[in-house]
Protein backbone atom coordinates (compact mmCIF):
# COMPACT_ATOMS: atom_id res chain seq x y z
CA UNK A 1 0.00 0.00 0.00
CA UNK A 2 1.23 3.33 -0.73
CA UNK A 3 2.71 5.20 1.77
CA UNK A 4 1.76 9.14 2.79
CA UNK A 5 3.88 10.93 5.78
CA UNK A 6 1.99 14.28 6.74
CA UNK A 7 3.99 16.76 8.73
CA UNK A 8 1.79 19.84 9.99
CA UNK A 9 -0.91 20.94 12.17
CA UNK A 10 -4.11 19.41 14.25
CA UNK A 11 -6.96 21.93 15.02
CA UNK A 12 -10.35 21.43 16.37
CA UNK A 13 -12.43 23.97 13.87
CA UNK A 14 -14.74 25.96 15.90
CA UNK A 15 -17.37 26.61 12.95
CA UNK A 16 -20.12 29.07 12.89
CA UNK A 17 -22.48 28.99 10.19
CA UNK A 18 -24.28 32.28 8.97
CA UNK A 19 -25.86 33.67 6.34
CA UNK A 20 -23.52 36.71 5.82
CA UNK A 21 -20.43 36.74 7.48
CA UNK A 22 -20.16 39.66 9.37
CA UNK A 23 -17.97 43.24 9.25
CA UNK A 24 -15.98 44.85 11.35
CA UNK A 25 -17.41 45.88 14.56
CA UNK A 26 -20.95 43.90 12.96
CA UNK A 27 -22.61 41.38 14.62
CA UNK A 28 -24.64 38.45 13.33
CA UNK A 29 -26.50 35.57 14.50
CA UNK A 30 -25.88 32.37 13.40
CA UNK A 31 -28.12 29.72 12.34
CA UNK A 32 -25.55 26.66 14.22
CA UNK A 33 -22.27 25.98 15.78
CA UNK A 34 -20.00 22.83 15.58
CA UNK A 35 -16.72 21.81 16.57
CA UNK A 36 -15.07 19.88 13.95
CA UNK A 37 -11.68 18.08 13.71
CA UNK A 38 -9.36 19.85 11.22
CA UNK A 39 -5.89 21.70 10.85
CA UNK A 40 -4.24 21.32 7.53
CA UNK A 41 -1.80 18.45 8.43
CA UNK A 42 -4.76 16.11 9.73
CA UNK A 43 -6.83 17.36 6.98
CA UNK A 44 -4.23 15.88 4.29
CA UNK A 45 -3.75 13.25 6.38
CA UNK A 46 -7.03 11.79 6.73
CA UNK A 47 -8.10 12.58 3.02
CA UNK A 48 -5.24 10.42 1.97
CA UNK A 49 -6.47 7.68 4.32
CA UNK A 50 -9.14 8.35 2.96
CA UNK A 51 -8.26 7.77 -0.61
CA UNK A 52 -6.47 4.46 0.25
CA UNK A 53 -3.31 5.10 1.39
CA UNK A 54 -0.95 4.19 4.39
CA UNK A 55 -0.72 7.64 6.58
CA UNK A 56 1.22 8.43 9.45
CA UNK A 57 0.89 11.99 11.29
CA UNK A 58 3.73 14.00 12.64
CA UNK A 59 2.51 16.74 14.64
CA UNK A 60 1.51 17.41 18.36
CA UNK A 61 -1.98 17.67 20.48
CA UNK A 62 -2.34 19.68 24.03
CA UNK A 63 -3.09 17.60 27.03
CA UNK A 64 -6.67 18.79 26.89
CA UNK A 65 -10.00 17.20 25.91
CA UNK A 66 -9.71 18.78 21.96
CA UNK A 67 -6.32 16.60 22.09
CA UNK A 68 -7.49 13.65 22.54
CA UNK A 69 -10.82 14.09 20.23
CA UNK A 70 -7.97 15.20 17.87
CA UNK A 71 -6.33 11.92 17.71
CA UNK A 72 -8.96 9.66 18.21
CA UNK A 73 -10.81 10.86 15.12
CA UNK A 74 -7.49 10.86 13.21
CA UNK A 75 -7.15 6.94 14.39
CA UNK A 76 -10.71 6.87 13.22
CA UNK A 77 -10.11 7.49 9.89
CA UNK A 78 -7.29 5.21 9.57
CA UNK A 79 -3.96 7.29 10.35
CA UNK A 80 -1.58 6.23 12.11
CA UNK A 81 -1.12 8.30 15.21
CA UNK A 82 2.59 7.00 16.61
CA UNK A 83 4.45 10.32 15.95
CA UNK A 84 2.01 12.68 16.97
CA UNK A 85 3.41 13.96 20.38
CA UNK A 86 1.01 15.43 23.33
CA UNK A 87 2.36 18.46 25.11
CA UNK A 88 1.00 20.75 28.26
CA UNK A 89 -1.02 23.15 26.80
CA UNK A 90 -4.48 23.75 24.65
CA UNK A 91 -4.36 22.08 21.79
CA UNK A 92 -4.42 24.25 18.10
CA UNK A 93 -7.92 25.78 17.46
CA UNK A 94 -9.25 27.28 14.11
CA UNK A 95 -11.76 29.85 14.82
CA UNK A 96 -14.59 29.77 10.94
CA UNK A 97 -17.16 31.36 9.96
CA UNK A 98 -18.89 29.87 7.04
CA UNK A 99 -21.23 31.56 4.94
CA UNK A 100 -24.67 30.74 2.98
CA UNK A 101 -22.32 30.57 -0.29
CA UNK A 102 -19.99 28.23 1.20
CA UNK A 103 -17.24 31.22 1.26
CA UNK A 104 -14.83 30.90 4.72
CA UNK A 105 -13.03 33.12 7.43
CA UNK A 106 -10.94 31.74 9.35
CA UNK A 107 -8.30 32.85 12.43
CA UNK A 108 -6.21 29.80 13.50
CA UNK A 109 -4.70 29.93 16.82
CA UNK A 110 -1.54 27.38 17.07
CA UNK A 111 -1.91 26.07 20.39
CA UNK A 112 0.44 22.80 20.52
CA UNK A 113 1.51 23.22 16.99
CA UNK A 114 3.72 25.94 17.66
CA UNK A 115 5.79 23.37 19.52
CA UNK A 116 6.59 21.00 16.44
CA UNK A 117 9.36 23.20 15.80
CA UNK A 118 11.79 19.98 15.09
CA UNK A 119 11.94 16.27 14.29
CA UNK A 120 11.69 14.15 17.18
CA UNK A 121 13.46 10.44 17.27
CA UNK A 122 12.03 8.50 14.38
CA UNK A 123 10.54 11.16 12.50
CA UNK A 124 12.83 10.77 10.00
CA UNK A 125 13.38 7.30 9.60
CA UNK A 126 9.46 7.31 9.20
CA UNK A 127 10.08 10.07 6.70
CA UNK A 128 12.44 7.88 4.73
CA UNK A 129 10.11 5.04 4.53
CA UNK A 130 7.25 7.13 3.02
CA UNK A 131 6.45 7.76 -0.80
CA UNK A 132 5.46 11.38 0.18
CA UNK A 133 5.64 14.06 2.41
CA UNK A 134 2.33 16.67 2.85
CA UNK A 135 3.93 19.80 4.58
CA UNK A 136 2.02 22.94 5.14
CA UNK A 137 2.79 26.26 6.98
CA UNK A 138 0.78 25.59 10.00
CA UNK A 139 3.49 24.92 12.46
CA UNK A 140 7.20 26.66 13.00
CA UNK A 141 8.75 27.11 9.81
CA UNK A 142 11.67 25.31 11.20
CA UNK A 143 9.99 21.93 11.02
CA UNK A 144 8.79 22.14 7.90
CA UNK A 145 12.50 22.67 6.44
CA UNK A 146 13.96 19.93 8.72
CA UNK A 147 11.21 17.77 7.18
CA UNK A 148 11.95 18.72 3.64
CA UNK A 149 15.29 18.31 4.11
CA UNK A 150 15.27 14.73 5.53
CA UNK A 151 12.72 13.87 2.61
CA UNK A 152 15.38 14.86 0.19
CA UNK A 153 17.96 13.39 1.72
CA UNK A 154 16.22 9.94 1.52
CA UNK A 155 14.71 10.80 -2.22
CA UNK A 156 11.16 10.99 -0.41
CA UNK A 157 8.95 13.31 -2.63
CA UNK A 158 7.59 16.70 -1.23
CA UNK A 159 4.25 18.38 -1.17
CA UNK A 160 4.26 21.55 0.31
CA UNK A 161 0.98 23.92 0.54
CA UNK A 162 2.13 27.28 1.44
CA UNK A 163 -0.89 28.04 3.73
CA UNK A 164 -0.79 30.68 5.77
CA UNK A 165 1.20 32.35 2.99
CA UNK A 166 4.30 33.75 4.24
CA UNK A 167 7.59 34.46 2.16
CA UNK A 168 9.84 30.72 1.39
CA UNK A 169 13.29 30.46 1.95
CA UNK A 170 15.49 29.53 -0.83
CA UNK A 171 16.50 25.95 1.11
CA UNK A 172 13.18 25.03 1.88
CA UNK A 173 12.21 25.42 -1.58
CA UNK A 174 15.31 23.22 -3.07
CA UNK A 175 13.46 21.18 -1.10
CA UNK A 176 10.56 21.21 -2.67
CA UNK A 177 8.90 19.18 -5.29
CA UNK A 178 5.95 20.04 -5.81
CA UNK A 179 4.16 23.33 -4.63
CA UNK A 180 0.21 23.30 -4.35
CA UNK A 181 -1.03 27.19 -3.56
CA UNK A 182 -4.13 28.30 -4.10
CA UNK A 183 -4.46 30.93 -6.70
CA UNK A 184 -4.29 33.61 -3.80
CA UNK A 185 -1.09 32.50 -2.45
CA UNK A 186 0.46 32.08 -5.81
CA UNK A 187 -0.37 35.71 -6.32
CA UNK A 188 0.62 36.87 -2.82
CA UNK A 189 4.32 34.61 -3.32
CA UNK A 190 4.87 36.08 -6.64
CA UNK A 191 2.89 39.61 -6.53
CA UNK A 192 1.34 38.38 -9.74
CA UNK A 193 -2.27 38.40 -10.34
CA UNK A 194 -2.77 36.02 -12.87
CA UNK A 195 -2.74 32.37 -12.02
CA UNK A 196 -0.78 30.81 -15.18
CA UNK A 197 2.12 33.85 -15.00
CA UNK A 198 2.23 33.31 -11.18
CA UNK A 199 3.01 29.29 -11.79
CA UNK A 200 5.34 30.19 -14.26
CA UNK A 201 7.43 32.18 -11.83
CA UNK A 202 7.20 30.04 -9.18
CA UNK A 203 8.93 27.23 -11.50
CA UNK A 204 11.96 29.03 -11.14
CA UNK A 205 11.68 27.77 -7.42
CA UNK A 206 10.51 24.63 -7.73
CA UNK A 207 10.05 21.53 -10.23
CA UNK A 208 6.58 21.88 -10.09
CA UNK A 209 3.67 23.62 -9.30
CA UNK A 210 -0.44 23.28 -9.17
CA UNK A 211 -2.57 26.18 -8.52
CA UNK A 212 -6.03 25.11 -7.47
CA UNK A 213 -8.78 27.60 -8.81
CA UNK A 214 -11.45 27.20 -6.32
CA UNK A 215 -14.57 26.10 -8.51
CA UNK A 216 -12.37 26.71 -12.07
CA UNK A 217 -10.33 23.70 -11.08
CA UNK A 218 -6.85 23.86 -11.29
CA UNK A 219 -3.66 24.96 -13.25
CA UNK A 220 -0.72 22.66 -13.62
CA UNK A 221 3.01 23.80 -14.43
CA UNK A 222 6.52 21.71 -14.59
CA UNK A 223 9.39 22.83 -16.33
CA UNK A 224 10.11 22.70 -19.92
CA UNK A 225 6.27 21.85 -20.41
CA UNK A 226 3.23 23.96 -21.46
CA UNK A 227 1.30 24.57 -18.26
CA UNK A 228 -2.94 22.94 -18.43
CA UNK A 229 -5.83 23.90 -16.78
CA UNK A 230 -7.90 20.58 -15.04
CA UNK A 231 -11.56 21.99 -15.27
CA UNK A 232 -13.35 21.27 -11.72
CA UNK A 233 -16.90 19.42 -11.56
CA UNK A 234 -19.61 21.79 -11.80
CA UNK A 235 -21.45 20.94 -8.08
CA UNK A 236 -23.50 24.03 -5.59
CA UNK A 237 -20.97 24.26 -2.73
CA UNK A 238 -22.19 24.02 0.91
CA UNK A 239 -19.30 24.75 2.82
CA UNK A 240 -15.68 24.88 1.30
CA UNK A 241 -13.47 24.37 4.20
CA UNK A 242 -10.97 21.52 3.47
CA UNK A 243 -11.62 21.20 0.05
CA UNK A 244 -7.52 22.56 -1.01
CA UNK A 245 -6.68 19.90 2.03
CA UNK A 246 -8.98 17.24 0.20
CA UNK A 247 -7.45 18.03 -3.51
CA UNK A 248 -3.49 17.88 -1.88
CA UNK A 249 -4.29 14.88 0.07
CA UNK A 250 -5.99 12.66 -2.84
CA UNK A 251 -3.28 14.42 -5.15
CA UNK A 252 -0.37 12.84 -3.22
CA UNK A 253 -1.99 9.39 -3.32
CA UNK A 254 -2.61 9.52 -6.92
CA UNK A 255 0.87 10.64 -7.71
CA UNK A 256 2.27 7.78 -5.34
CA UNK A 257 0.19 5.26 -7.28
CA UNK A 258 2.37 6.44 -10.70
CA UNK A 259 -0.85 7.71 -12.33
CA UNK A 260 -0.16 10.49 -14.83
CA UNK A 261 -0.49 14.16 -13.91
CA UNK A 262 -4.12 14.78 -15.71
CA UNK A 263 -5.45 11.75 -14.40
CA UNK A 264 -4.21 12.36 -11.26
CA UNK A 265 -5.74 15.92 -11.06
CA UNK A 266 -9.01 14.83 -12.31
CA UNK A 267 -8.99 12.33 -9.40
CA UNK A 268 -8.32 14.82 -6.95
CA UNK A 269 -10.93 17.42 -8.12
CA UNK A 270 -13.96 14.96 -8.19
CA UNK A 271 -12.81 14.53 -4.21
CA UNK A 272 -12.77 18.30 -3.54
CA UNK A 273 -15.75 18.80 -5.20
CA UNK A 274 -17.35 16.31 -3.49
CA UNK A 275 -16.25 17.77 -0.04
CA UNK A 276 -17.27 21.34 -1.05
CA UNK A 277 -20.94 19.45 -0.72
CA UNK A 278 -20.53 18.56 2.74
CA UNK A 279 -20.02 20.89 6.01
CA UNK A 280 -17.03 20.73 7.48
CA UNK A 281 -13.84 19.63 6.91
CA UNK A 282 -11.88 16.17 7.91
CA UNK A 283 -15.88 15.22 8.48
CA UNK A 284 -16.26 15.93 4.24
CA UNK A 285 -13.94 14.12 2.79
CA UNK A 286 -14.83 11.37 0.59
CA UNK A 287 -13.45 7.37 0.28
CA UNK A 288 -11.80 5.89 -2.25
CA UNK A 289 -15.25 3.76 -3.46
CA UNK A 290 -16.85 7.14 -3.44
CA UNK A 291 -14.47 9.02 -5.41
CA UNK A 292 -14.04 6.21 -8.05
CA UNK A 293 -17.67 5.73 -8.75
CA UNK A 294 -18.27 9.77 -8.91
CA UNK A 295 -15.08 9.45 -11.21
CA UNK A 296 -16.64 6.95 -13.46
CA UNK A 297 -19.82 8.71 -13.18
CA UNK A 298 -18.49 12.24 -14.08
CA UNK A 299 -16.37 10.36 -17.77
CA UNK A 300 -20.01 8.94 -18.56
CA UNK A 301 -21.67 12.57 -18.57
CA UNK A 302 -19.15 14.03 -20.77
CA UNK A 303 -18.39 11.07 -23.22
Amino acid sequence: MTHIAVLGSTNMDLVAYVAKAPQRGETVTGREFRTIPGGKGANQAVAAAHAGADVSMIGAVGADTFGSQLRTTLEHSGVDTDHLRTTEGPSGTAHIVVDDEGGNEIVVIPGANGTVDHLAPGDEALIAGADALLLQLEIPLAAVLAGAEAARRHGVRTILTPSPVQSLPPELLASIDLLAPNEHEAAALTGLTDPRDAATALLDQVPEVVVTLGAAGSLYASRGAEPFTMPAPRVTAVDSTGAGDTFVGTLAVALAEGRPMRAALAWASTAASMAVQRPGASSSMPYRSEIDAQAASNTRHTS
